[in-house]
């Protein structure tokens, strides 16, 4: 199996809207690849592979190896565009990356004990309002998942993002901005059936 985190692609000469589609029709996906001190570079890879990439939820959230016509970059997918009405990837975004600069990031919330917390035992329905969250980090630090344990999490409280246990020199981007930016994660209702 190929690697997970390394996507291969090719330059892409065809430009614009008629490019895209030429590229589509031969069972490509059309992509850019920009940021960091190069120009974009508008590329193409295979679809097929991308969607063996993007089965994997790590993708989403890790640093990438994108070969370009030999020559590999750092890289994070920045952006997927995809067909509502068929099993299709229609275009791709990847973000440049020094390894030496933070970047801004989602990363996907992982819920354990939901059931067995406080107000699970009582019958209370744990409500998410979030399932990512943006966070600000050095590439190398950037995690797959942040954990959310609901264990002590009882009927009627909330868990907010200040309450994110986050891994050594990540930072959710939100709570930057202050402390009315401490949005709820998940609350914990009663059950409309008690």
């Amino acid at each position: 199996m190929s690697n997970v985190f390394e996507f291969v692609a090719e330059s892409r000469a065809d430009l614009g809207t008629n490019g895209a589609r030429r590229s589509r029709r031969q069972g490509n996906v059309p992509a850019v690849i920009y940021g960091g001190h190069s120009a974009p570079q508008m590329l193409v890879l295979n679809h097929n592979e991308v969607i063996k990439h993007l089965e994997h939820e790590a993708v989403y959230s890790h640093v990438l190896d994108i070969t370009v016509d030999g020559k590999t970059e750092k890289a994070i997918l920045k952006g997927v565009q995809r067909n509502p009405a068929r099993f299709q990837i229609l275009h791709l975004d990847f973000l440049r990356v020094d390894m030496s600069e933070a970047v801004k990031v989602h990363v996907p919330l992982h819920f354990i004990n939901e059931a067995t917390s406080v107000g699970g035992k009582k019958g209370g329905v744990a409500t998410h309002s979030m399932v990512d969250v943006e966070i600000s980090c050095l590439p190398a630090m950037l995690p797959e998942f942040i954990e959310v344990d609901l264990a002590g999490l009882d009927i009627g409280s909330s868990f907010h993002l200040s309450d994110l246990v986050l891994p050594n020199g990540v930072s959710v981007v939100a709570l930057a901005q202050g402390p009315d930016h401490d949005l709820p994660v998940v609350s914990m209702m009663a059950s409309k059936a008690n």
